[in-house]
């Protein structure tokens, strides 16, 4: 079994930022959704940061404040709160300002980095969670930081490189939550990143959430099930048969998945069960949102 956080809600929300991180297609998005909507229910002023332009989370957690944060105009609030009022509106009219994070490589990440450190220090709120790159974009924006540090000398850009630093090495402001499903490839990057993030950017790393859990009903044995379908018109009792197989041979990978990341990757893990559905709503999120609180103290 699994090392399972005790107090999944807790160790999810230990940190006031929380960065939540994975690779492509494993719920990120969900799992935010979700950390989010526990936390509100648990009575703390949430904030919810989608950095990648989709709508999906403010159709998933309509109720709570989701604010979109772009790197483009992180830069252009960074160039005017420095000063440069004037040059931010001419990038903006002439459309260069999208082009100087190549030009400038770690500064939109530092922007956007910039504006979260700026949220934390508002007080508004209890918790930020942060619906972040995927894993592997993951390492280089949380780095950018310390790219930007050793690069610049001085200046705003290295004070804000220095603030973004500080945010990032506090356990108690920030922290990264790791998404990944029970499946080979996602579990693979899931090691990689931990062990990256811990060497190269020196970030408190939370539980891993393990997302789409297959944890239904026992099902039968080949025998059972072929005794459940006796009498049934062959083609129905066919598919039935091949479903359980298959449901079966799921859950074998998936604990044999789990077992692996225990062994390769010593962090508390915390399980969300699959949701057997074309696309999420918010009941959805509300009845997922209730797994991490039902440790805490009960089921709520």
């Amino acid at each position: 079994m699994p090392p399972e956080s005790e107090y999944p809600l807790q160790s999810l929300t230990a940190a006031r930022v929380v960065v939540v991180a994975g690779k492509g297609g494993v719920g990120k998005t969900t799992v935010t959704a979700v950390i989010a909507r526990a936390a509100s229910r648990a009575g703390q002023r949430v904030l919810v940061v989608e950095l990648d332009g989709k709508p999906a989370l403010a159709e998933l957690v309509p109720d709570l404040e989701v604010l979109p944060i772009s790197a483009p105009d992180a830069l252009d609030e960074y160039l005017r709160d420095n000063g440069f009022a004037r040059i931010a509106k001419r990038l903006n009219r002439t459309g260069v300002i999208d082009m100087v994070g190549t030009a400038a490589p770690g500064i939109d990440d530092i922007v956007v980095l910039g504006k979260i450190k700026q949220l934390d220090r508002s007080g508004q709120y209890d918790l930020i969670v942060v619906d972040g790159p995927a894993a592997g974009h993951a390492i280089t924006f949380l780095t950018s930081a310390a790219g930007l540090a050793d690069s610049v000398r001085s200046g705003p850009v290295r004070a804000q490189a220095d603030d973004v630093l500080e945010l990032l090495h506090d356990p108690q402001r920030c922290q990264v939550v790791l998404v990944t499903l029970a499946e080979t490839t996602p579990v693979n990057e899931v090691i990689e990143t931990a062990f990256a993030l811990e060497d190269q950017v020196g970030v408190q790393l939370g539980p891993v959430v393990v997302n789409g859990v297959d944890d239904g009903v026992d099902l039968p044995d080949e025998s059972a099930t072929a005794s459940l379908v006796a009498g049934l018109e062959p083609e129905v009792a066919e598919a039935l048969v091949d479903a359980a197989a298959f449901r079966r041979s799921r859950r074998q990978m998936e604990a044999q998945e789990l077992a692996r990341l225990t062994d390769q990757l010593p962090i508390p893990q915390i399980v969300l069960p699959a949701k057997l559905v074309a696309g999420l709503t918010p009941d959805d999120i509300d009845e997922l949102a209730t797994v991490l609180a039902v440790h805490e103290d009960g089921p709520t």
